[in-house]
C-alpha cells in the first residue's frame, strides 16, 4: 500500500497580504439554468477565512455547475460572485492564483507522468516550484516511486492523488473541490482530511461536494441544493 505523509503543507500564503475583511467569497442571488429549467436560484452566502462549505444535493441538482460557476468557468444566469473584492469573471492574476479548483475529473494528461503533470499545471497558473518541492508533494500524496510513470498506467486512486497533490504546491487561499474523495482509499481520505483541516487552521477557505461521508472534517456550513 502506498504511504502518505502528513507533513505540514508547504503552500501557506503570506498572512496580511490582503485585508482579512476582503479575504471572503461573496455570492449574491446566484442562479443557473439548464435549458428551460433552473438548476438552482437565489443562492447567497459569504465564506470567510477558516470556513468550510459543504454543498449537498442529489445527482443533477447542480453541484458541479455551482462549483464551476464560483470559480468563473461557467456563466451564471444571474447573480454576482466576488472574491478578494473582485468580480470572479474579471479577476486579476493575483486573485486568480488565490483560487484553486480541482474538478471531479482529474484533469491529468495520460501521456505525462505525475511529476510532469504538476509542472504543466503550475505553468498554466503562472506558478513555479523546484523539482524537490514537486517530488515532496507527490511523496506526501502517496506517490513515491511513481513520479516518473505515465499516468495512463496508474490506478484511479493514484490519478486522483496526482490531481490532489496540486494542493500542496499552490498558494491559493480558496480551494474548490468537486468530489475529491472519489477513488481514494481510507488512508488517502484521512490524508486529504488532514490537509483540508490544516488549510482551514491557517485561514484558508474550502468548498467541497462529496457523496461520501465527511465526518472526519471540521464542522462545515451546509448548502443544500435539493
Amino acid at each position: 500500500m502506498d504511504a502518505l505523509r502528513s507533513d505540514t503543507p508547504n503552500n501557506q500564503y503570506t498572512r496580511g497580504e490582503t485585508d482579512a475583511a476582503a479575504s471572503r467569497l461573496r455570492v449574491e442571488h446566484l442562479a443557473c439554468r439548464r435549458g428551460e429549467e433552473f438548476l438552482f436560484e437565489e443562492i447567497s452566502f459569504a465564506l470567510g477565512p477558516g470556513e468550510l462549505l459543504f454543498v449537498r444535493g442529489r445527482n443533477g441538482s447542480g453541484k458541479t455547475t455551482l462549483l464551476r460557476t464560483l470559480c468563473g468557468l461557467t456563466e451564471p444566469t444571474r447573480g454576482r460572485i466576488h472574491w478578494l473584492d473582485q468580480e470572479v469573471r474579471r479577476l486579476d492574476d493575483r486573485a486568480r492564483r488565490q483560487m484553486l479548483y480541482v474538478g471531479h475529473r482529474d484533469a491529468v494528461k495520460d501521456e505525462l507522468t505525475p511529476l510532469e503533470n504538476l509542472q504543466v499545471h503550475q505553468g498554466l497558473r503562472g506558478e513555479s516550484s523546484s523539482l524537490d518541492e514537486r517530488l515532496d508533494a507527490l511523496e506526501q500524496a502517496g506517490l513515491a516511486g511513481r513520479e516518473d510513470i505515465p499516468v495512463r498506467y496508474l490506478s484511479q486512486g493514484q490519478r486522483r492523488r496526482t490531481a490532489l497533490a496540486r494542493l500542496l504546491l499552490s498558494p491559493a487561499r480558496l480551494w474548490i473541490l468537486d468530489e475529491p474523495l472519489t477513488a481514494l482509499d481510507r488512508r488517502a481520505v484521512a490524508w486529504l482530511f488532514e490537509r483540508i483541516a490544516g488549510h482551514l487552521q491557517h485561514g484558508g477557505l474550502v468548498i467541497t461536494t462529496s457523496h461520501q461521508s465527511i465526518d472526519g472534517l471540521p464542522e462545515p456550513r451546509i448548502l443544500d441544493l435539493d
